[in-house]
C-alpha cells in the first residue's frame, strides 16, 4: 500500500547512476571492470542501465573494492541503496499485466515529491473515480478479461492514495484539455461523479488543476500526454514519462527534460487559473 514515499525503483535508479559515476571517475571501462571481476558479459552494463530487478549487496561490495572506495560511509550508503532496491514495492503484484515502462513509472511515482501531468483525451488516472477508470479500461484498445479489468482499476485506485497519504502526500499539478470534460465516458452519471470528484480533490492544498479552454487553440501538449516527476532529493534528477499510441518512453537526459518543463510552463500560462478551472468544471458537472 502506498503509505510512504519509499520507492525501491528510485533507489535502484540512484544506485545505477552512482556506480557508473564511480567507474568513470577512475577511467575504467565497463568491459575492463567486468573482466577484472570475472562477471558474465553484460552484467555490469545492465546494472548501470537500471535493467536489474533486485541488486545484490555482495556485487556492490565487489565494485567498491574494484573502484577503490575506502570511505566506510560511502560504501555503506551504496550497500544500503542496494538493500533498499531489493525490496518489493506495493505494485509488484501487478507486474504481470504491466509494461516494463509503466512498472517503472509507478515505482518512480511512488517516490516522487511532485508530479506534473498534461493530458488531452481523458481525466488523468490520479484523479479518476472508480467508475470512470473502469469505463476507460474497458474502452481501451486491448481485449482483456473481467479479472484484468478489476485489477487495472484496483491498481489505479491504489495509486491515488499517494495524494491523501498522511506522511507527506504527493504534490500533484494537472493540466487537462477542456475536451476531457466534454467527452462522456461511461455515462452522464459517471461523468457527473467524475467532475465533482475533481473539484473535491482540487480543494486539497497539494492538488492544482488547470483546464485549457477550447478557445486556446493549439497548445504545447497537442502531441500527447506526458508526466514530469520531481523527487525530494537532488541526487535524483527529474524524469519524464511520455505515453502515446506508439508506446511509452522515459526521458531523462537533462536537456530533453528541460524541454518538457518549458512545454509545461507554456501549458500553465495558456490554461485557466486553478480557480477559474474549478468553476468551469463545476459548470460542466451541473449541466451533465
Amino acid at each position: 500500500m502506498p503509505g510512504s514515499r519509499q520507492s525501491p525503483t528510485l533507489r535502484r535508479r540512484r544506485l545505477s547512476t552512482e556506480l557508473r559515476v564511480l567507474r568513470e571517475s577512475i577511467g575504467m571501462t565497463s568491459v575492463e571492470a567486468t573482466k577484472r571481476l570475472e562477471w558474465g558479459g553484460g552484467k555490469l552494463t545492465k546494472m548501470e542501465r537500471r535493467e536489474w530487478v533486485r541488486p545484490n549487496p555482495r556485487d556492490i561490495q565487489d565494485l567498491c573494492d574494484l573502484y577503490g572506495v575506502t570511505d566506510e560511509r560511502q560504501r555503506e550508503y551504496l550497500i544500503t541503496l542496494a538493500r533498499q532496491g531489493r525490496e518489493r514495492g506495493w505494485w509488484h503484484s501487478y507486474r504481470d499485466m504491466l509494461s516494463e515502462e509503466y512498472t517503472t513509472y509507478i515505482g518512480l511515482e511512488a517516490g516522487a515529491a511532485t508530479v506534473f501531468v498534461a493530458d488531452l483525451v481523458v481525466i488523468p488516472g490520479l484523479l479518476q473515480t472508480e467508475a470512470y477508470a473502469r469505463a476507460v479500461v474497458v474502452g481501451g484498445p486491448a481485449e482483456i478479461t473481467a479479472e484484468q479489468i478489476d485489477r487495472k482499476v484496483k491498481l489505479r485506485m491504489e495509486r491515488q492514495k499517494l495524494i491523501t497519504r498522511p506522511d507527506d502526500p504527493l504534490r500533484l499539478w494537472v493540466v487537462i484539455d477542456e475536451a476531457a470534460l466534454h467527452r462522456e465516458v461511461g455515462s452522464s452519471d459517471v461523468m457527473r461523479e467524475q467532475l465533482n470528484h475533481i473539484c473535491e480533490l482540487a480543494a486539497l492544498a497539494r492538488v492544482t488543476v488547470q483546464v485549457i479552454p477550447f478557445k486556446a487553440g493549439a497548445h504545447a501538449a497537442a502531441s500527447g500526454a506526458f508526466a514530469i516527476l520531481q523527487f525530494p532529493e537532488e541526487e535524483d534528477p527529474d524524469a519524464v514519462y511520455v505515453e502515446n499510441p506508439a508506446g511509452e518512453l522515459f526521458v531523462e537526459l537533462p536537456d530533453e527534460v528541460e524541454r518538457f518543463h518549458t512545454a509545461y510552463r507554456r501549458l500553465q500560462a495558456t490554461a485557466l487559473s486553478h480557480e477559474a478551472s474549478i468553476n468551469l468544471i463545476t459548470d460542466y458537472a451541473a449541466k451533465t
